[in-house]
């Protein structure tokens, strides 16, 4: 794909020129290390570097025209620079521009919480191929271009891989895709420029507060999302969480609501359940799931909305949302009968996910059953969550192995250390620690000998490794659940 410098640089509001020069244009980047000649470098200020420190290594490996916030000391002339306000944003605009404009040619519909992206992005995926639509995905757990699975390191990828994922979407014949939309993401301008159909906001709870501080600028990080939908588009917003209005006090989307506790547009209420599934009740029509716990009615609720919205018929829609499963690491059960132990793996890496996965399975289990939680939480990331975390584990549960995580940089130990911080004398009566997440898993495995006993491995859920100073082994808990109890 290529088009003309002149055509793509007049669609950014710029601050000043130098150097102009027209050309034709043969990739945007905004990593130096994958410039190739004829190429725009756009130089963002990173978390951890900034972009305009590499721009002379752009310039040598053959970029034809730099974007940036401030020009360097010394300019070439036959580059183009062009200097805007917000890099991040005017890399937005520039991809979309030159990928064509993808996201004005399919419905692209986001989501964004703390808890819930990746099963309601997923279901909505599934429900679309259940209808016999080309659809894509963007999650934490994979892309999707229809049926081609596509390898995914983050929840939300940077603004170029978005707008090339679409545009591939498009040239596949997808006519929608579904995106996780991260706190991250949106301060850091990856979703500027595109065009959304709609968005889904599931919850917003403790976390990320490593990297916006407090909970306030997390909470707006979110809301921006919503401001920034246009007036044709449609905005889901679950009103039993209480921040789920304060979302949409500046948005100009057409908004309703939807919950189990409160009078919306698209109410629900738990007939039941069980290990087997949710029996729902949505606006006086009763339904089936295969999916478990109240948190997960939520997502379900939330996926039968967007799917009205986006003008398909409620029959059919619920009909069809029945019949899906469970997404990877979600409630992921494994269950040995002989022994009557049920294993259980969640991605609950937050307080909130912990406490509702703990509490659909107090729920659910046998009287004289207990629970033994393995759980650890992951290094580099949010401290103040740690104690919180193990605080709600012995709460919830019989036994709690606090185990490693993802330990990235840190000391295993000391994340641990963190993680029983503030436990009372009696609390740590109920608690074992082995920095070894394989062996805290088996140690869970032979302690469960109570018949109803239940096993809860919680925090990777469909990770399929571990990050341990810079590498990633392979690492998948259900894997291992499966080895050990049946």
């Amino acid at each position: 794909m290529t088009m003309k410098w002149s055509e793509i640089e007049r669609s950014v509001k710029f601050i000043d020129k130098k150097g102009i020069v027209d050309f034709e244009v043969k990739a945007v980047e905004i990593d130096s290390r994958k410039i190739t000649p004829d190429s725009v470098f756009i130089a963002i200020k990173g978390v951890s570097s900034d972009g305009h420190t590499y721009i002379p290594k752009a310039i040598e490996s053959g970029a034809k025209a730099v974007v940036c916030e401030s020009f360097p000391d010394t300019l070439s002339n036959d580059i183009a620079y062009v200097r805007v306000e917000n890099s991040s944003i005017a890399a937005g605009i520039l991809a979309d521009q030159f990928f064509d404009h993808p996201t004005r040619k399919l419905k692209l519909v986001g989501v964004t919480g703390t808890n819930g992206k990746t099963t309601t992005a997923t279901l909505l995926y599934r429900l679309m191929k259940s209808m016999g639509f080309k659809t894509g995905l963007l999650s934490t757990i994979k892309n999707y271009i229809h049926d081609q699975e596509l390898y995914t390191m983050h929840t939300t990828p940077d603004i170029i891989s978005i707008n090339k994922l679409l545009k591939d979407m498009v040239e596949a014949g997808c006519i929608y895709a579904f995106m996780e939309v991260s706190s991250h993401a949106m301060v850091q301008g990856r979703v500027a420029g595109l065009k959304f159909a709609g968005g889904i906001f599931t919850n917003i709870t403790h976390d990320h507060l490593d990297y916006h501080g407090t909970f306030q600028n997390y909470l707006y990080a979110k809301k921006s999302f919503f401001d920034s939908l246009a007036s044709d588009a449609f905005a889901i917003i679950n009103k039993d969480d209480k921040n789920g209005p304060v979302m949409v006090q500046n948005c100009k989307a057409h908004v309703l609501y939807y919950g189990l506790k409160t009078m919306c547009e698209y109410k629900g209420k738990i007939k039941a359940n069980t290990l087997q599934g949710l029996i729902l009740d949505i606006n006086g029509v009763e339904v089936h799931s295969r999916l478990v716990g109240a948190f997960n009615a939520y997502n379900f609720i939330g996926v039968y909305a967007a799917a009205v919205q986006l003008g398909f018929d409620s029959t059919e829609v619920l009909e069809r949302l029945s019949n899906l499963m469970p997404v990877d690491g979600r409630f992921d059960t494994v269950y040995n009968a002989a022994k009557k132990i049920l294993g259980i793996v969640d991605y609950a890496h937050t307080p909130d996910a912990l406490m509702n996965v703990l509490d659909t399975i107090q729920e659910l289990k046998n009287p004289e059953a207990r629970i033994i939680t393995v759980v650890g939480c992951g290094g580099d990331r949010d401290k103040t969550k740690r104690p919180i975390m193990t605080k709600i584990a012995v709460e919830k549960s019989n036994l709690v192995i606090l185990t490693s995580d993802n330990p990235r940089s840190e000391d295993p130990n000391q994340i641990l250390d963190d993680m029983v911080a503030g436990l009372e004398v009696e609390d740590k009566k109920k608690v074992l620690r082995n920095a070894d997440r394989k062996e805290a898993i088996k140690m869970a495995a032979s302690m469960a000998n109570i018949s109803g006993d239940i096993i809860l491995v919680a925090g990777k859920g469909h990770e399929n490794y571990q990050e341990i100073k810079g590498q990633r082994f392979p690492f998948d808990d259900k894997v291992l659940l499966e080895e050990m109890i049946v």
